[in-house]
């Protein structure tokens, strides 16, 4: 079936509306270079959504566990089998002027080319969102928020137990988008190992009932994924030839 006519058989079952597909619906244009980084980053947020989050433990070149959380994440490759995240350069006041800083997280991938990528279920949303507190870099947010560290087997940063996935990973390679405050660098990781509980892993897949990840919105707001829906795979219409 064309879109076309899928449009229209929906349209007929009642199952989508004439005004959510309407084409002609009145739209705004906003040019990203015609308004603040802020103002954008607010589109971005509320457009882009929603997003997994990367709870990345580090550990930096004095020997101090970072933990942070990440939405600006997702999978790169799955051959080899790669992670990408980019955290935000903030902004700090410096003689009089404001310049962007790199966050501890970024730092520590630099110095070592190591970190692991722990998955945020629901259980662990309050202490996941507690790490994202702008701690001293000589504090660790393992200590600070109680959680508890697990060694990795094949980098230094530790893992943490109370996370039903771990992902260790080695730096593939790093991108510098921008250096600015609201800028960023994105992070790729390929995943040396990958550690699953026997929780949520079962018969070689995941069980997202018992992971109930937990997903960034705009604002403050978090979703779930407790309403969800499969869909099939779409085959190709009659009229339409596989190249």
């Amino acid at each position: 079936m064309c879109a076309t006519n899928f449009l229209t058989e929906a349209r007929r079952s009642g199952s989508a509306s004439s005004s959510n597909l309407n084409p002609t619906v009145v739209k705004s244009i906003v040019n990203p270079r015609e308004v603040s980084a802020k103002d954008f980053y607010k589109i971005l947020i509320g457009s882009v959504l929603p997003r997994p989050i990367a709870w990345v433990s580090t550990v930096s070149k004095e020997g101090v566990d970072n933990l942070a959380p990440f939405s600006f994440f997702t999978v790169a490759s799955a051959n080899p089998p790669v992670l990408c995240f980019a955290p935000a350069i903030k902004s700090e006041r410096a003689e009089n002027k404001t310049v962007g800083v790199p966050k501890d997280t970024l730092v520590n991938v630099r110095e070592t080319g190591e970190f692991v990528v722990n998955v945020v279920s629901r259980h662990l949303v309050e202490a996941m969102n507690q790490t994202s507190y702008d701690y001293d870099r000589d504090v660790s947010e393992f200590d600070e928020v109680g959680l508890t560290r697990e060694p990795s087997l094949l980098v230094k940063p530790k893992r943490v137990a109370e996370s039903y996935i771990n992902f260790e990973c080695k730096l593939y390679k790093l991108i510098e988008i921008g250096t600015e405050p609201m800028g960023g660098t994105l992070v790729m990781g390929e995943i040396l190992l990958a550690h699953l509980s026997d929780k949520v892993f079962k018969d070689g897949k995941i069980d997202v009932e018992v992971l109930d990840p937990i997903g960034r919105l705009g604002g403050l707001w978090y979703s779930g994924v407790k309403d969800r829906f499969e869909l099939p795979r779409p085959v190709a219409a009659k009229n339409v030839t596989k190249e």
